[in-house]
């Protein structure tokens, strides 16, 4: 049985900015070309001597530098343009799925059998042909090594011949398509555990090298398969935002991400885009109370603050989310109320009004939480309605947030103190401790581990919270099995509210969700960079680098 292509249609929106800038962000700019310093000025020369169809981007903040290197089985490109190797299937900016190294591909009838057919006529970068072994080897290999991609559901790849790959799957879990968009193929010949450091692929630039801490250079596939990049040459500088930005002010970059906070800056020669995004920021509440049980590492479980539903959704409903985007986003953001608002499997019937002080406060007295001893934050049979919010201790952006969240919630009488904490700190305290998080995908199989009960698992995010509604559950098996996208959407839609229950506000307030954040760049004025694809959590700028050129060319 063919099962035809799943088709998404979502708006992207670039908006370009070209508005003066005021004496404080000059200041602010100022600053940070001296915060640069050292790190701009290494190498200007070289830089500015780049030909036109070389590009020089400075990126970090988000898809930045990779740890384990350009491996796709480890991470690097997950869901995004990988650049040096090809997928089986890509989106494009419309999130239409369209053919990578694919030609086709059938499901079985119960969903546990998917035949893809590939193109014959690819090498790698070393001249070796691209087979269905190397995709049966790549998704193997990333299914064993309980990588970044969900590969659960998977039971084994084989190629069946040198242009046909056979998965077998334990759950007919129709999202699996997604998995297939992923990851990038590796060379079975070619890979060892240092791949990451000196990669093969077969995607439209080459690995050239990596001066880690520093930079990559990549090269245009003279052997590429697809339409021929206009950049012959690619540098990707590893810096911080404001530093990147300091080092396009010095002209030392055609592209880089910078600060929310400088998205009115005008520098000559130079644009600014803002990319609408589906990264969307929202905070983990432990919904169990702490009963002193840990988990099967020996973290703590639970919170008797948020455990509380009056708390969650007096929170949910009293800030003001645009205010948030304002001050600790520049304006540079969207108000998101489930995660995935924007998305075709977000429910509109969801969304609510929020910043109603009156209201929220009255949830709080009616769930018996009120301040008996003026001190300005309520309390409950002998418990004070104040909680620790943790954030990544070098993410300015979600810094600002979980602070202006802090001043939202004071006038609720709730106290959040916030703290930034390394990542593996952050593991051992988020079974107890409300953390926020950064989530947007087109795939919707992160609704399924973030809310299906059974998906909790110690070792990872997936159910953090331990949230059981079975209600939920029945919804989200229905929609993930499902293979008529109507039938899916509806029912991921239901998940967050029917009417009656639900994980988003209006039902059982799982999470609270803030806001989608805007991606800003600056970049030369003549740098054309066609459609964006739409942007997920991590960023994927360079997701259509096959459009980018320079103006008039």
């Amino acid at each position: 049985m063919l099962i035809g292509s799943i088709i998404i249609i979502i708006a992207a929106v670039v908006v370009i900015s070209s508005m003066s800038s005021p004496a404080a962000d000059s200041k602010s700019a100022d600053q940070a070309s001296q915060v640069a310093g050292e790190t701009v000025s290494q190498g200007s020369e070289e830089l500015n001597s780049q030909g036109s169809d070389e590009l020089v981007a400075a990126v970090g903040t988000h898809g930045g530098e990779p740890e384990a290197g350009f491996d796709p089985i480890k991470g690097w490109g997950n869901s995004k343009e990988p650049l040096v190797q090809s997928t089986l299937f890509k989106r494009d900016s419309q999130a239409n799925l369209i053919n990578d190294l694919a030609t086709n591909y059938t499901v079985s009838r119960d969903g546990l059998e998917w035949n893809v057919t590939i193109r014959n006529d690819v090498k790698f970068h070393d001249g070796v042909l691209l087979t269905a072994k190397d995709v049966a080897f790549t998704f193997n290999t990333a299914s064993n090594a309980s990588g970044s991609v969900d590969l659960s559901m998977m039971e084994k790849a084989v190629a069946v011949n040198d242009s046909t790959v056979k998965f077998d799957l334990n759950d007919p879990q129709a999202t699996f398509i997604n998995k297939l968009i992923a990851i990038g193929i590796v060379p079975e010949h070619a890979y060892s555990e240092s791949y990451g450091q000196n990669p093969i692929g077969s995607g439209p630039y080459r690995f050239v090298q990596w001066d880690k801490g520093q930079q990559a250079i990549f090269e245009a596939n003279p052997d590429y398969y697809g339409q021929e990049p206009y950049f012959k040459k690619l540098t990707m500088l590893f810096m911080g935002s404001d530093a990147a930005f300091a080092a396009a002010k010095a002209g030392q970059v055609g592209l880089a991400e910078i600060p929310a906070s400088y998205a009115n800056q005008k520098i000559n020669g130079m644009k600014i885009v803002s990319l609408d995004t589906i990264d969307a920021r929202g905070i983990s509440f432990p919904m169990q109370a702490n009963t002193g049980k840990k988990n099967e590492n020996g973290y703590a479980i639970g919170n008797n603050v948020t455990s509380d539903p009056a708390i969650r959704k007096a929170l949910s409903i009293g800030i003001d989310r645009q205010n948030l985007i304002n001050g600790a986003l520049n304006g540079q953001g969207k108000e998101e109320f489930t995660g995935v608002d924007k998305l075709p499997w977000g429910n509109k019937e969801a969304i609510f009004e929020d910043g109603d002080l009156e209201t929220a406060k009255k949830i709080l007295t009616d769930g018996g939480w009120t301040d008996t001893n003026g001190d300005g934050i309520v309390e409950k049979n002998g418990v004070k309605a104040e909680f620790t919010l943790l954030y990544p201790a070098n993410a300015q952006e979600r810094q600002a947030l979980a602070v202006s969240l802090s001043e939202e919630a004071r006038k609720l009488g709730i106290n959040i103190k916030v703290e930034g904490k390394s990542w593996d700190q952050i593991d051992t305290l988020a079974h107890s401790t409300p953390v926020l998080f950064g989530f947007g995908s087109l795939d919707p199989t992160d609704i399924y581990l973030r809310y299906y009960s059974k998906s909790y698992d110690p070792s990872n995010y997936n159910n953090l919270i331990m949230y059981n509604n079975s209600a939920v559950d029945n919804y989200l098996r229905t929609a993930i099995t499902s293979f008529d996208q109507n039938t899916a959407n509806e029912n991921w839609q239901l998940a967050a509210w029917d009417g009656t229950t639900g994980f988003s506000e209006k039902g059982d307030a799982t999470w609270l969700w803030m806001a989608t954040v805007n991606y800003v760049y600056i970049m030369d004025d003549d740098l054309d960079i066609g459609t964006p694809r739409i942007q997920p959590h991590g960023a994927n700028i360079f997701g259509n680098i096959l459009e980018w050129k320079r103006a008039g060319n």
